[in-house]
């Protein structure tokens, strides 16, 4: 049976640095959290100026996934766990940041210098109480290494993670997280499906969707009930879209600045570590 639509969330402006702008759908007034799915932060496209010198500088995370979705440009990653890499379009990259870590992420040096146009989706990805701590670790899955799922004539969705028909994504998570990108033609029409129980959210990156009967338009974030298995999209025109499908995590959340914990404790016990240089 078709799933309902819960919520339809406006990504809104949010300035996440001086003068970087991102659309944030997650967390909304309306709705805070699909648990693991904790912000997805939306770039759009950006034309950086040859010689710009735009990139956010090292920051701390604890206990939850950056995911970086690359959708135009060129990202370059660097943490203190020994970790560079560059990523392009259609390309995902997934870091852990368990006990603690610092990195830095922005455009490549040579899209700084030669400039371009950068877009790309940042996910916080909850880990469960019981790996919260682990070791950080980074993972990269390049486009070509996503296999594609769904496909027909003017449909053409990559798996980044997770399990879906017969393909696996190449990225792993602690909980089961499904994760699919991609575009689809105007008047194409793709038949989605989630696990009963799971969390199954839906983003427009650009141009417009009919589902369950309703026009959804670009960076909106559709937030699906957890019963039922089905949902039905027509592209009303070319469309990119992003789908979300994950095993809860029914666990307490506790978020502010870049920590995600149980607790407000544990976001005190964060701030301090990182003070004291312990990350």
């Amino acid at each position: 049976m078709q799933k309902k639509i819960t919520h339809i969330l406006k990504g809104r402006e949010k300035e996440i640095a001086p003068g970087q702008i991102v659309l944030q759908p997650l967390p909304h007034a309306e709705f805070r959290f699909a648990n693991p799915f904790i912000v997805l932060h939306h770039m759009p496209p950006n034309t950086i100026k040859p010689g710009s010198a735009i990139r956010l500088p090292m920051h701390p995370h604890r206990g939850f996934s950056p995911v970086t979705i690359q959708l135009q440009g060129e990202g370059f990653h660097l943490d203190n766990a020994g970790n560079e890499h560059t990523i392009g379009a259609g390309d995902v990259q997934w870091m852990f940041a368990g006990k603690g870590i610092l990195h830095s992420e922005g455009p490549t040096p040579r899209l700084l210098e030669k400039g371009g146009v950068q877009e790309l989706i940042q996910l916080w990805i909850n880990a469960p109480a019981a790996h919260r701590l682990d070791e950080p670790f980074y993972q990269f899955a390049p486009k070509d290494l996503q296999p594609p799922v769904l496909q027909q004539d003017g449909v053409h969705l990559r798996l980044a993670s997770g399990h879906y028909e017969d393909a696996t994504g190449p990225l792993k998570s602690f909980t089961p997280v499904i994760m699919i990108t991609g575009d689809i033609r105007k008047a194409r029409r793709v038949q989605l499906t989630a696990i009963p129980g799971y969390w199954t959210l839906l983003y427009i990156i650009k141009g417009s969707i009919c589902v369950n009967s309703e026009t959804v338009n670009e960076h909106h974030l559709i937030v699906f009930e957890k019963d039922n298995d089905e949902l039905i999209v027509t592209a009303t025109e070319d469309t990119q879209l992003l789908f979300l499908s994950a095993q809860p995590i029914d666990e307490p959340v506790a978020a502010k600045d870049n920590f995600v914990m149980n607790t407000q404790q544990e976001i005190e016990e964060a701030i301090a570590d990182y003070k004291a240089g312990r990350f």
